[in-house]
């Protein structure tokens, strides 16, 4: 017999109570968002471990991702974050002020600012990733590689439904 979960017991009571319903939706979605938050959570305390949260990490990674110079302009970031531009601004202000980024205005655009990372900021972002990388094998190792492959494809699909297709960079 599979082993049962919490959004077992949530399904069962909605299929008792509202029987009229079909409730694979709710099983389905409510395991996203409860796996979100612990995958959420066991990001957090190891960026916390860094000495950075989750939102300041992504910053970091986006820029050091985008290849040499490793720098963007605010209108990259904000695209690659999903996120407002004053959210950007106050990662970028808190992360500025620990010197693991600095703020140049773009040769091209004098209203234009770029994000750069310093050279604190690469190797701190060089040495959490590994560990990062190391934490989010730690979170799948629940799934086989044919399991993970198979989960990697449906989410995909999902995200490409719901017009999660647009290049971040470029």
């Amino acid at each position: 017999m599979q082993q049962r979960d919490t959004v077992d017991e949530i399904v069962e009571q909605w299929t008792r109570t509202r029987p009229d319903l079909n409730t694979e939706a709710i099983g389905l979605i409510g395991r996203l968002r409860r796996l979100n938050v612990r995958v959420d959570g066991a990001l957090r305390e190891y960026f916390g471990s860094c000495g950075l949260d989750s939102s300041e990490f992504d910053v970091l990674a986006t820029l050091r991702r985008s290849g040499e110079p490793y720098e963007l302009n605010a209108r990259a970031l904000l695209k690659a974050a999903m996120v407002t531009s004053g959210a950007i601004t106050n990662r970028v202000d808190r992360l500025s002020a620990k010197g693991l980024v600095e703020r140049n205005p773009s040769p091209d655009d004098r209203r234009a600012v770029l994000v750069r990372l310093t050279p604190a900021g690469k190797d701190l972002i060089d040495a959490a990733l590994a560990g990062h990388v190391r934490n989010e094998e730690r979170i799948l190792a629940g799934l086989d590689a044919d399991e993970r492959a198979q989960l990697d494809t449906l989410l995909r699909k999902l995200l490409i439904a719901h017009g999660d297709t647009e290049p971040l960079l470029g």
